[in-house]
């Protein structure tokens, strides 16, 4: 399994700014390895981001994502002590969900 993803949200009024550093390594299935056989393609293909258990924020990437994605977001209504909640899923089924609380 990947490790956790870091996450930070910050309250600002009635919104809070989400940053979020996940950790994958993202082959596009371009790359060939030191023997000239193409590394298969893996990477992050559904993001998805939910406050409180409602869900905010969803995304689909492909292979041209970068190694070690960071993504950042603006959240309407979060206020300090809510709960941001950030899951991935890539193309060989592998998930990942970690959540952070607003401060």
């Amino acid at each position: 399994m990947a490790d956790p993803m870091r996450i930070r949200a910050q309250a600002a009024g009635d919104k809070a700014t989400v940053r979020v550093l996940m950790s994958h390594e993202m082959e596009s299935g371009q790359r060939k390895d030191s023997a000239g056989k193409v590394v298969p393609a893996w990477f992050i293909q559904d993001v998805s981001a939910s406050l409180n258990g409602k869900v905010v924020l969803t995304a689909e990437w492909g292979p041209a994502v970068s190694k070690n994605p960071f993504m950042q977001f603006v959240v309407k209504g979060a206020k300090a002590g809510d709960k941001i909640a950030v899951t991935w899923k890539d193309n060989k089924g592998d998930s990942r969900t970690d959540e952070a609380t607003v401060s």
